[in-house]
């Protein structure tokens, strides 16, 4: 018999272990706009060509996301994941060893298809082996070792850049991933086989999702696609990524042009937005224990990040204030993020957790792609205030988009047995 202290210990061992892995995955997914100055140089690259790798990146991992997560439910997440972090250390190695833009491009797209795989991998572990209890938590550090991951791809490219070059730079991010690749083949017990309730021998957690009959992928996916909820949950994580982008790519010049803020403040401003986001994570995992409508948490939370956002945007903060404004702003997006998977969870049918989260996800890859683009459009026609303004619109399209993904949640619940009334 496993103890509850044995079950609690597992558990987190468990969401470290794929934290680790998901900050893997997002460490690499800027280590390329990491490199754009060097790779300009040394191959008299110009940023259109430059930027078209990383979108060819998101490109490729939009598609593949939305195939991997049918991969996960018919041989299981751990194999999955392996294959994720593999394609990453091959992508770091081409990156590395380029001769030219072919060799640039074929990396941008094996690292597109190793970033593909995580979301469906990481969550259908959490889902099948995180007991109830712990599962809040599981999700918000899921996110905030994603930022984490984030925050680190510049200072170790650039740091190892400066003191080498840049292919060491890249051959150095392959060799870390390799080292996170061999941390989860040695945690290869925790992440597959019996899951800690079946190996105690409880009953049962009904919350989980089940075994079920394998279906043929097209009947799989056509079954999907006819729930509105899914799609709903598709467009939600479509805004939310192109608010996200919003702040990724337009906060430095923004903060300049409307605060008059150096580089380096601006900067850290964005570091800032960054490190409050993973703070509002942790936060957001005890909120969704506290609070069962996990849809109010999302709603209010990313409708404050939006206010915040355009507040900054129409000039009304000091510039004294705008960069704790900035990190208040991610804080708050932060904080929904938890309730979010969560909420996502509910309308995931059972047998499919890999298959849902994957379609789904692939939002994010689609808004990536789509909100540098829009929002760039909108500042060289002079619309300064458009990157922030477009991010208040999204992040509140986005609160509503919960509170619709919920009502159907509630609707595709079985009804409660009828009482029986004495006579």
């Amino acid at each position: 018999m496993i103890s509850d202290a044995d079950i609690r210990r597992r558990d987190w061992k468990i969401i470290l272990l794929i934290g680790v892995a998901h900050a893997s995955s997002h460490f690499f997914q800027l280590v390329l706009p990491s490199l754009y100055g060097a790779l300009g140089l040394e191959f008299g690259l110009d940023f259109a060509r430059l930027g078209l790798l990383v979108s060819t990146f998101y490109v490729v991992s939009g598609i593949g996301q939305a195939s991997s997560g049918f991969v996960v439910d018919r041989i299981g997440a751990r194999p999955v994941l392996w294959f994720g972090l593999g394609c990453f250390v091959l992508s770091g190695v081409l990156i590395g060893s380029a001769t030219g833009y072919a060799m640039l491009m074929a990396a941008a797209i094996v690292g597109g298809i190793g970033n593909s795989v995580f979301h469906p991998a990481d969550y259908s572990i959490i889902n099948h082996r995180i007991t109830a209890p712990r599962l809040g938590h599981a999700f918000s550090t899921h996110g905030l070792t994603g930022n984490l991951g984030w925050a680190l791809t510049p200072v170790f490219i650039t740091s190892i850049t400066l003191l080498a070059n840049w292919r060491v730079a890249a051959y150095s991010a392959a060799a870390l991933v390799a080292l996170v690749l061999l941390l989860t083949v040695l945690g290869r017990d925790l992440l597959g086989g019996p899951s800690p309730i079946e190996a105690r021998g409880d009953a049962k957690d009904a919350s989980k999702p089940a075994a079920q009959p394998q279906e043929g992928v097209l009947a799989t996916l056509v079954a999907l696609l006819a729930k509105p909820a899914l799609w709903g949950a598709f467009l939600f994580f479509a805004c939310t990524s192109i608010a996200l982008s919003s702040v990724q790519n337009y906060t430095i010049p923004l903060l300049g042009q409307l605060y008059d803020l150096s580089k380096v403040t601006a900067s850290s401003a964005l570091s800032g937005y960054m490190v409050a986001s993973a703070v509002g994570m942790a936060a957001g995992g005890f909120l969704v224990s506290a609070n069962p409508r996990t849809e109010r948490t999302v709603m209010v939370a990313l409708i404050l990040a939006g206010l915040t956002l355009v507040v900054l945007a129409l000039g009304l903060v000091p510039a004294v204030l705008a960069a704790p404004v900035v990190a208040l702003a991610g804080f708050c997006s932060g904080v929904a993020a938890p309730s979010r998977d969560m909420l996502i969870r509910r309308v995931t049918p059972k047998g499919s957790t890999g298959s849902v989260y994957g379609l789904v996800y692939s939002g994010m890859d689609v808004g990536s792609a789509l909100g540098p683009l829009a929002f760039g459009l909108l500042l060289d026609a002079g619309l300064r205030q458009g990157p922030w303004v477009g991010a208040g619109v999204a992040f509140t399209a986005a609160a509503f988009l919960a509170q619709w993904i919920a009502v159907q949640a509630r609707r595709a619940e079985p009804a409660p047995a009828a009482a029986s009334v004495r006579p």
